[in-house]
């Protein structure tokens, strides 16, 4: 279990950003939050930190290098692939497209659709942090 591990948020919106931070923290976490504007600089910091990660929240519409490009790179990363840092799709574009590949092609744990309630947000933001929490990971 990688209980303090950092959380990585990967999104271009500012205002996202700041809603899924203040939803991260009002639930009490003290884990550190990092952001990266797109998947170029979350690739960058990923090969060059050593921190321990408990979970990737990543949007898919980003400039630079989107979210399903992303993943593909951390996939075929081998040292990335061995961190098996959780990656949890977390965007409006929710097409039946990006679903289908981030599912069938890509090794997500997840996919959901931004809310427009904070309190659903909340919600599912605290399911996914604490199943993570809990979760028996190779890398502790």
């Amino acid at each position: 279990m990688i209980k303090n591990g950092t959380i990585l948020i990967v999104e271009d919106d500012e205002d996202d950003k700041e809603i899924l931070e203040d939803v991260i923290i009002s639930l009490g976490n003290t884990n550190k939050i990092v952001w990266k504007l797109n998947g170029a600089e979350a690739l960058s910091f990923l090969c060059s930190s050593d921190e321990k990660m408990l979970i990737i929240f990543c949007d898919i519409n980003m400039p630079i290098m989107n979210g399903l490009e992303l993943k593909r790179l951390i996939d075929a990363d081998p040292v990335l692939r061995k961190k098996s840092i959780p990656f949890i799709f977390y965007s409006t574009a929710a097409s039946q497209q990006a679903i289908e590949e981030a599912y069938t092609t890509l090794s997500i744990q997840g996919f959901f659709k931004k809310e427009n309630d904070y309190q659903k947000t909340k919600s599912i933001v605290n399911v996914v942090i604490e199943y993570w929490k809990n979760c028996v990971h190779p890398n502790v």
